[in-house]
């Protein structure tokens, strides 16, 4: 997205992982179809907190959004998304485990 002036605009949404929000909640959000959505719960990116109608935590959002975005811009497809999303949360778990050691990066 971009202004007259050619800058970014960035959208910035804090949600707590209290936050519930309903799979058209994340539609909105993620401006996608419930399709998309849907394909991210069967990938395993997304895990609904019960049965239908289905509602996601506060974290499902940025989640989807990242994993949408690996899948435009680099191409990736939806199963692939789901696994860097897995090594990445892999990483920050190091990092955060090397910090509380004393171990900078």
């Amino acid at each position: 997205m971009s202004t007259e002036n050619n800058l970014p605009q960035f959208s910035i949404c804090i949600l707590e992982e209290q936050t519930q929000l309903t799979l058209d909640d994340l539609c909105h959000a993620c401006a996608v179809r419930a399709e998309q959505i849907i394909e991210l719960v069967d990938v395993g990116v997304l895990e609904p907190l019960g049965r239908e109608p289905w509602e996601f935590g506060g974290a499902s959002l940025q989640r989807a959004r990242l994993a949408l975005r690996l899948h435009h811009d680099l191409d990736i497809d939806l199963a692939g998304a789901a696994l860097a999303l897995e090594l990445l949360e892999e990483i920050n778990t190091l990092r955060t485990r090397l910090h509380a050691v004393g171990v900078e990066d």
